[in-house]
């Protein structure tokens, strides 16, 4: 595959350039290996595309998968408790996992264990891969990324999407780079308040 476009958000691309030059090549080097054209592999059963061979993002993560994991590239997990109190959760999103459940009980609420997961992270950088529905990007940039940068588990975060001209050869409901780089640049410069790059692939 090819990076048909990308987009640094709060310097994300300008930070990976200046202190993880390597890791960037990583994730580069990971989208030029994937073969797109061995993942047409999905025969739709959709009424406006009945029949027609289109991209499988099960079998295009599965490749991101095996690329990003032959270089050491881990999924990880950011835990965290919760409860109904907003302002006990305010003063306890920066505590440690043990101490947020710890001042909830003190409290007299009850602990509600939650958590975030990433796909792929290494030496403080974050990618996700989404190639599922539209609506999980939001999710990703808004609560993924963010919440393991405010944790301080990572500088940067990665959104890899295909571009649209990839998008028309899926099913319905697959997510875009062009539709959520407007979904950034609209919310204004800050948000979300986190260093992000995005990526859109073609093949």
């Amino acid at each position: 595959m090819r990076m048909g476009g990308r987009y640094s958000h709060l310097n994300g691309e300008e930070y990976l350039l200046v202190h993880q030059q390597q890791l960037w090549e990583e994730v580069q080097g990971v989208i030029a290996e994937v073969d797109a054209f061995s993942c047409k592999t999905k025969i739709s059963r959709e009424k406006t595309m009945m029949g027609k061979r289109l991209y499988s993002p099960e079998a295009m993560n599965e490749a991101f998968k095996r690329g990003f994991k032959s270089l050491g590239w881990e999924q990880r997990r950011n835990t965290f408790w919760v409860t109904d109190d907003e302002r006990l959760l305010r003063g306890i999103y920066g505590l440690s996992e043990q101490e947020q459940k710890a001042a909830i009980e003190a409290a007299g609420h009850t602990p509600i264990m939650s958590y975030n997961q990433t796909d792929f992270v290494k030496d403080r950088v974050a990618v996700e891969v989404q190639f599922g529905k539209y609506a999980f990007v939001a999710h990703d940039l808004f609560v993924k990324h963010l919440s393991f940068y405010v944790s301080d588990i990572i500088d940067v975060g990665i959104e890899i999407l295909p571009m649209k001209d990839l998008e028309k050869e899926m099913s319905s409901g697959v997510p875009y780079y062009e539709r959520d780089l407007l979904n950034v640049i609209r919310q204004g410069r800050g948000v979300p308040a986190v260093p992000l790059v995005l990526i859109g692939v073609l093949p």
